[in-house]
Parts: structure tokens; sequence; C-alpha cells
């Protein structure tokens, strides 16, 4: 069973930089087919994919995140890691990491509140 577990903190000052680390268990991140994702969902609205990074170790983001968004990985402790810079209180969010796999997103992580706010 694969599981996925996002750490980091829960409260970010305005132009900082956002660091969320999704720790997999179950399934190694390097597993060919799969792609490791970043999705959020700020309050009251829907849910948001910010970008993935893939089993080859190669990322793609969203557009309208590309500038601030980085996506890497650790694969000796079976992590991957977003970084969203200079951020504001819009970037205010419930953020999951989570997995496709044949085309579906088959494994979420429980998801982590992050606040931005001075």
């Amino acid at each position: 069973q694969v599981q996925l577990q996002e750490s980091g903190p829960d409260l970010v000052k305005p132009s900082q930089t956002l660091s969320l680390t999704c720790t997999v268990s179950g399934g190694s991140i390097t597993a060919n087919p799969y792609y490791w994702n970043w999705i959020r969902q700020p309050p009251g609205k829907g849910l948001e994919w910010i970008g993935y990074i893939g089993y080859s170790g190669i990322s793609y983001y969203s557009p309208s995140l590309k500038s601030r968004t980085s996506i890497s990985r650790d694969t000796s402790k079976n992590q991957f890691t977003l970084q969203l810079t200079s951020v504001t209180p819009e970037d205010t969010a419930v953020y999951f990491c989570a997995r496709v796999g044949n085309w579906l997103y088959d494994y979420w992580g429980q998801g982590t509140q992050v606040t931005v706010s001075s």
C-alpha cells in the first residue's frame, strides 16, 4: 500500500518561500510510470494542480505558477519537495501530494494547511 505524507511549516510570511515535503512509503518515486504531484485547495475554492515530478526526475508545472514553482526529489529518502517563492495570502491553501498512475490519481496524502500571513 502506497502512502504519502506532507510535511512543512503551517505558517509562512508574505514574500517568503513555501517549502513542503512529501514522504512516500510503499513504493519508489523512481518507479515507472508514476508521476508525483502537488495540488492545492484554497479556502472555498476548488483543487488547483501545481505541478509534478515524474519517475525520471523531469518536472512540469502549471503555467500560472511556473515562474514561482520548483519541484525536486531526494531518491535516497523517497521524498519530493515543493518550493513556491514570493508567496502572498492568495497562496493560503491546503496542499496535497498525490500520485498519478495509469492516468489516474490513485494515492493522496492527507493534506496540510499552509497559511500565508504576517
